[in-house]
């Protein structure tokens, strides 16, 4: 996808629609880019309600927005509002990042199964993914991003287990034969056949129920990863390490998907290192 022509007499403008939004880190990340680069543009946090969400889309590039994410509870909504979706976007069921053309088309593409894996490789660079089942715990959206990445990048097989079944057995018919499904009870045991555990879930997020599988099975050549990053080191991530295992946390994830979108909206690609990190947490 080609980055968003842009007039140098207009500030580009971009932002995050959710809601609630108020909470949501991208902005910071984004601000950090855009001084850092010397870009003149400015990123805004949106609250949208989801009867406004077509109405908003529709106005805000005539305002000069260049294009938004999109977060909670809108990713897949906006799939019959854009007018080009990406196949990924169309597999995962969901959208996060939207580009408004000059032709004055929606562009709709999911960059949260590509943040996923970039954060993954620089936290943990000797995972090899043909090498080894992977475990992901949770079925929601965050999970189907996950799943088609980690099947794109040859990963054999992906062990699901999610506290309603239902939900994690909708993945394994959508996504096909090299998803098993284990039961919630016996997520733990799961661990043991393992080279990679990924929770998707908000279990063990700040103001969420712990995580309470059981975590003995975790071998110390497993890499651990999870993308809740409130708190940065999760009690799952907190165990894994104690056992040896290399663990990654989530805010990489949250920083690698934005890098896509901020080069299509802005044009430098940026770097996800320490100073952004750093942006995000103080």
């Amino acid at each position: 996808m080609t980055n968003t022509p842009k007039s140098p007499d207009k500030i580009p403008l971009a932002g995050v629609i959710g809601s609630p939004i108020a909470h949501s880190k991208s902005p910071r990340v984004h601000r950090h880019w855009l001084n850092k680069h010397g870009v003149n543009g400015f990123y805004i946090p949106m609250d949208v309600a989801a009867r406004d969400l077509r109405d908003v889309l529709t106005t805000l590039p005539k305002a000069g927005f260049v294009g938004v994410n999109i977060t909670i509870p809108h990713k897949e909504a906006v799939l019959d509002i854009a007018d080009l979706i990406t196949d990924r976007a169309t597999l995962i069921g969901a959208a996060n990042t939207l580009i408004f053309r000059k032709d004055g088309k929606i562009h709709a593409d999911n960059t949260d199964g590509y943040g996923f894996l970039e954060n993954l490789k620089a936290g943990a660079p000797n995972w090899v993914p043909t090498q080894g089942v992977a475990a992901v715990l949770g079925a929601g959206g965050a999970a189907r991003a996950v799943i088609a990445s980690l099947l794109d990048a040859g990963v054999p097989e992906i062990l699901l287990s999610n506290r309603t079944r239902v939900r994690a057995e909708k993945l394994q018919s959508d996504f096909g034969n090299r998803i098993r499904v284990i039961d919630w009870v016996q997520a733990g045991n799961m661990l043991e056949e393992t080279s990679l555990v990924v929770n998707t879930s908000s279990l063990g997020m700040v103001g969420k129920p712990e995580m309470r599988v059981p975590l003995d099975g975790l071998k110390k050549s497993t890499v651990v990863t999870d993308l809740v990053y409130t708190p940065l080191k999760t009690r799952l991530l907190q165990v894994a390490e104690e056992k040896g295992c290399v663990t990654v946390d989530g805010l990489g994830m949250l920083l690698h998907q934005a890098v896509p979108g901020f080069e299509r909206w802005f044009g430098p690609r940026p770097d996800v290192d320490d100073d952004a990190r750093a942006a995000v947490l103080r």
